[in-house]
């Protein structure tokens, strides 16, 4: 069995502020060491489940938060950015029976977690697709069945959780903390991590279903900056229905990826 892990830093149990999530503060070592604990845990459940090739890509910011020795014999880590629209999932392809999302967030506009937001907080204030807001999961999920791949399970918080297995067909979850305001309630990491290890070797033991791609997609972008709108509204079929709001439809998931990797 092999395995993708695609991990994250913001829906980790803890996290809270921008600082946390940033090399070079002093808040940021102690929330990349649980993000490597929850990451650990994912690749855990999957031996658990039987897996004998497990890769992990790191995702969070420089993609190089998490270190190759610090896991099992079976893992690959993936470092740095590839920059194709396959983004935090880049490196999956078809020979993968599963993905998973460990420390994931709330989609932008939404207000499940202090840092909720939608591949970058500074040039965004939400991304919609068909009409729901979109969250990085979702999109991932998206290029994932492109391949042929199903997304099993995520962690991160509640809000994320509860949106997902709505819009994701037997998706497993484990929140790991609750968004008030700028404020989080944050469950213990140890329980965190086991429930993590538990519900993936769960999740790889069930029989899943692709979310539905042959179907059209309309894509909304709202950027903080009206002059950001204008010039990704010059992309080919993209549309500007309003001073800081870009449209583009298509019947195509790869196009849909990769106008939205190009305008964002």
């Amino acid at each position: 069995m092999k395995v993708f892990i695609s991990v994250d830093i913001e829906g980790v149990t803890g996290v809270t502020s921008w600082k946390e999530t940033e090399k070079g503060n002093e808040e940021y070592d102690r929330a990349a060491v649980q993000m490597k604990k929850e990451a650990l845990a994912a690749c855990q459940g999957a031996l658990d489940a039987g897996a004998d090739e497990i890769w992990v890509k790191d995702s969070h910011d420089t993609g190089r938060n998490l270190w190759i020795d610090e896991f099992p014999e079976q893992v690959r880590l993936i470092r740095g950015w590839m920059y194709t629209p396959d983004s935090m999932v880049a490196g999956v392809d078809g020979s993968f029976d599963a993905a998973l999302c460990v420390g994931y967030h709330s989609a932008g506009g939404t207000g499940g977690n202090p840092l909720s937001h939608t591949m970058t907080s500074d040039g965004l204030f939400w991304t919609k697709l068909n009409g729901e807001y979109m969250s990085e999961l979702m999109l991932h999920t998206l290029v994932c069945a492109g391949y042929g791949v199903p997304m099993i399970f995520v962690s991160g918080d509640e809000e994320l959780c509860d949106t997902s297995k709505e819009q994701i067909p037997g998706l497993l979850t484990v929140p790991t903390k609750k968004g008030i305001g700028g404020a989080t309630i944050n469950r213990n990491p140890q329980v965190v991590c086991r429930e993590i290890r538990e519900t993936v070797k769960r999740a790889l033991g069930m029989d899943h279903t692709l979310i539905n791609t042959n179907r059209d997609f309309r894509l909304e972008v709202c950027y903080r900056q009206h002059p950001d709108a204008l010039k990704a509204s010059h992309y080919p079929g993209a549309k500007l229905e309003d001073p800081f709001t870009v449209s583009f439809e298509t019947d195509c998931l790869r196009d849909l990826l990769t106008a939205f990797y190009l305008i964002h």
